[in-house]
């Protein structure tokens, strides 16, 4: 066949599968809503999953450490709240007094009770530090920063900077602001004798502990907790001289200290994503799950899309067209929907990124948690356009073996 001959041949296909599609809008319509969810679907899916990742990736990085030391606790189902290091500040300062090492410091984990009054107490994780950085983006006041000399000594039997940073959400629901007092204990009875100031407002630890967190001073939080005495924290982070080699330091420290699992930053985010196995094949599963539905549907949708057609297909096979055109008529009409519903599917994903991420950060706590880099749009863009032109060619390949005279008749 000349090339002049072929283009003529796909212009005739190209027109066939043009006024197929005009003969029946309510149809096309229905088809290309279709396929944009089978895209959504896909894209927000893919979306979560990317999320994910970048959000513990993103979380590690903006704690500005190169390293972290942990240790099992001494309740494996207790987590991270069991504080197993002792000794935290004199550990944390032996550290800083390395030359490979710049800074060190203990950061502590505990749930404790919040309110304007010792009758009427919330219950919330909080977080022990000895400083606040610019990555809390504070909504209201500001944090706070612990002398040197007070965070290398060890912690005070009671708290001395008395200071909170709480979550948008704890401030709302106690309805107070920067400057009130509330306050804060490991139980009910020691909130009652202990009041902190808020002096900040952020939701910086909540995104990543999953729900409304405060931000305490380590030493005050140790005071409240009754662990001043063995100085007790969850990790110890360190970040290292500039002209030391991060894994290098890594791998000293964990010589030095075998007591301790001292890992990178980037170990670190392994080990949490190894934790959350369990969480991210669900992911996985999910998107899988999304991808194969969408394919599904696509081609049960062209497949009733050729059935509903074989009448057309019947006397267009009378009249003596192949079973190629038919296929390609269908397969046309497979790429046209899914450019179609391809563009609307990715036109509808940033809206739908935006109102999950709303949802996301005012029921969990986690802000942003839903990303769409380019790779989410190309693949639900793929779905759309490869998967659907092929599935819609194996449905006119089917449909043209099923055209018969019969289906003319009334």
């Amino acid at each position: 066949m000349s090339v002049r001959g072929a283009i003529v041949r796909l212009r005739a296909v190209a027109g066939l599968a043009l006024a197929q599609l005009r003969r029946a809008p309510g149809r096309t319509t229905l088809t290309v809503l279709a396929v944009t969810l089978a895209v959504l679907s896909v894209t927000v899916l893919g979306s979560l999953g990317v999320g994910v990742v970048d959000k513990g990736e993103r979380g590690l990085d903006n704690a500005g450490q190169d390293i972290w030391i942990s240790r099992e606790p001494v309740d494996p189902s207790a987590g991270g709240t069991a504080n197993p290091i002792s000794g935290a500040h004199a550990r944390s300062a032996e550290l800083s007094a390395r030359d490979d090492v710049d800074a060190a410091s203990p950061i502590a984990m505990y749930d404790v009770y919040v309110g304007t009054e010792p009758a009427d107490l919330q219950r919330h994780p909080a977080v022990g530090v000895q400083e606040t950085h610019d990555g809390f983006d504070f909504e209201a006041g500001d944090g706070f920063e612990v002398d040197p000399e007070t965070a290398a000594t060890p912690p005070p039997d009671d708290p001395q900077r008395e200071e909170i940073v709480i979550d948008p959400r704890v401030a709302d629901d106690l309805g107070v602001s920067v400057g009130d007092t509330i306050h804060v204990g490991t139980s009910r009875e020691t909130a009652a004798t202990h009041e902190f100031t808020v002096i900040g407002i952020s939701g910086y630890y909540s995104q990543y502990l999953g729900s409304p967190a405060v931000t305490v001073p380590l030493g005050d939080l140790q005071a409240v907790a009754g662990t001043e005495g063995t100085d007790r924290a969850t990790f110890i982070t360190a970040d290292v001289a500039d002209d030391a080699d991060r894994e290098t330091v890594a791998a000293d420290l964990d010589a030095a200290y075998p007591e301790y699992d001292v890992r990178t930053s980037d170990d670190q985010i392994q080990s949490v994503l190894e934790e959350r196995s369990i969480v991210l094949a669900s992911g996985i599963t999910l998107v899988g799950l999304a991808v194969l539905g969408g394919v599904v549907l696509t081609a049960n949708l062209f497949a009733l899309v050729a059935h509903q057609q074989r009448e057309q297909l019947a006397a267009l096979r009378a009249i003596g067209l192949s079973r190629g055109l038919l296929a390609g008529v269908i397969g046309t009409q497979g790429l046209l929907i899914g450019l179609f519903g391809g563009l609307l599917g990715l036109a509808a994903t940033p809206p739908a990124v935006i109102g999950l991420n709303r949802l996301s950060a005012s029921v969990l706590g986690f802000e942003d948690l839903l990303r769409t880099p380019p790779a989410v749009y190309a693949g639900g863009f793929t779905l759309a356009l490869a998967v659907g032109t092929v599935v819609a060619l194996v449905a006119g390949w089917r449909a043209g073996r099923y055209a018969r005279i019969e289906h003319l008749e009334a």
